[in-house]
C-alpha cells in the first residue's frame, strides 16, 4: 500500500478505504457483530488523506544550494494543509500559480525559513503570525490580492528583501515597518500608493526602490533622508514637482521618472555627480530642448531624455532666466 500512497490521488485512495470500511461493516452484520461507529471510519479516512498529502508534499521537497526546498509550481493548492508542518525543516518556500488564497497561520512552525516566495497567487491576507519569522531574509508575494501588510512584519528585523508589486489595491503600510534596519530592497510598484510611507523613508540600509505603476503625486521634501538609495524607480506616477532635496542624495546612481507630470527638473540635479542613468521621458516639462547629434553620420546612441538631456535642461533654463544685455 505504500505505493499506492505515494502515487494515487486523495480521491482514488479515499474511494478504496471507503470501500474497505463498508465491506468490513457488512462482514461484521453478518456475524451478528456491531459496527465501531462512523466516526472511527471518518477518522481513518482523514488519516489516509493525509498521508497521501504529506506523499505529495514529501515529491516537492528538493535541495537547492544547500538548502531545502519546497517547490509547487502550476497545481492547485488553493489552501496549505495543516500537514505540512511535518517539514518544518524547511528553509524556502517556492510556490507560484497554485490559486493560494492565503498564507496559512501555522506559517510561525518555520523557523528555519529563510525565503518565503509566494508571488503570482490569489493571497489576500498576510497573517500576524509572519511577524515570529525572525531568520527570514525575502519574502515575495508580488502578483497577488493583498490589501493589507500586518503590523508584525516589522518583526522581521533581519529581512533584506521585500516585494509586493501587482497587489493593486495596496495603499498604505504599518509604521512599524521602519522596524527593519536591515531591508535593502523594497518593490511596491504597481499598486495605489498615492504618497511615499514615512516608514520607507526611514529605512536606513534600503538601496533599491520601486515605485513605478503608483499614483504618487509628490515625493516627501526630506526624501535625503534615504542616504543609501542607489536605485530608485518612479515612472508612470501622477509626479508634478521635484523636491530640491532630492539632489542631496549622494548615493542615487538610477532615477527613473518617465510618464509624470513634471514640468521642470531643480537646477541642483546638475550637482548630482554619481547619478548614472536618469530618464524624464514623456513629462510635459516647460523649457523645450534638444541635444545636438554626436556624430557626423547622424547616429546618437545617448538616452534622449537621460542625464545629458538633464544638464542641457538646466543650462537652457539658466540661460532664459539671465536678463538680457543692455543694448
Amino acid at each position: 500500500m505504500v505505493g499506492v500512497a505515494a502515487c494515487g490521488s486523495v480521491s482514488s485512495i479515499k474511494a478504496l478505504w471507503e470501500t474497505r470500511i463498508q465491506r468490513r461493516r457488512q462482514e461484521e452484520e453478518q456475524r451478528g457483530r456491531p459496527s465501531r461507529g462512523g466516526a472511527t471510519g471518518r477518522l481513518s479516512v482523514q488519516v489516509w488523506e493525509d498521508q497521501a498529502v504529506l506523499a505529495r508534499l514529501r515529491e516537492k521537497l528538493q535541495t537547492e544550494d544547500g538548502r531545502l526546498v519546497l517547490r509547487i509550481e502550476q497545481e492547485e493548492w488553493k489552501n496549505l494543509p495543516a500537514c505540512l508542518v511535518r517539514f518544518v525543516q524547511v528553509q524556502e518556500w517556492q510556490i507560484h500559480r497554485t490559486g493560494l488564497l492565503k498564507v496559512p497561520p501555522f506559517i510561525c512552525s518555520f523557523q528555519n525559513l529563510l525565503v518565503l516566495d509566494l508571488s503570482r497567487n490569489a493571497i489576500t491576507e498576510i497573517p500576524q503570525q509572519i511577524g515570529k519569522l525572525t531568520r527570514l531574509r525575502e519574502l515575495l508575494l508580488s502578483y497577488n490580492r493583498i490589501r493589507v501588510v500586518p503590523e508584525e512584519l516589522g518583526g522581521c528585523e533581519i529581512l533584506e528583501r521585500l516585494e509586493l508589486a501587482m497587489n493593486r489595491d495596496l495603499k498604505e503600510l504599518p509604521d512599524q515597518l521602519r522596524k527593519l534596519v536591515r531591508l535593502q530592497h523594497l518593490d511596491l510598484s504597481m499598486n495605489d500608493f498615492v504618497s511615499l510611507p514615512d516608514c520607507v523613508v526611514a529605512l536606513p540600509a534600503l538601496q533599491w526602490l520601486d515605485m513605478g505603476g503608483n499614483r504618487l503625486q509628490q515625493l516627501p521634501d526630506d526624501i535625503h533622508r534615504m542616504q543609501m538609495l542607489q536605485t530608485l524607480w518612479l515612472q508612470r506616477n501622477e509626479l508634478q514637482i521635484l523636491p530640491e532635496n532630492i539632489s542631496r542624495m549622494s548615493r542615487l546612481d538610477t532615477l527613473v521618472l518617465s510618464s509624470n507630470r513634471l514640468r521642470d527638473i531643480p537646477s541642483l540635479m546638475e550637482d548630482m555627480t554619481n547619478l548614472r542613468f536618469v530618464n524624464f521621458r514623456d513629462n510635459p516639462l516647460i523649457v523645450d530642448v534638444s541635444l545636438p547629434l554626436r556624430t557626423e553620420d547622424g547616429e546618437d546612441d545617448r538616452e534622449m531624455f537621460g542625464r545629458d538631456f538633464m544638464l542641457t535642461y538646466i543650462q537652457e533654463k539658466r540661460r532664459r532666466a539671465e536678463p538680457p544685455p543692455d543694448g
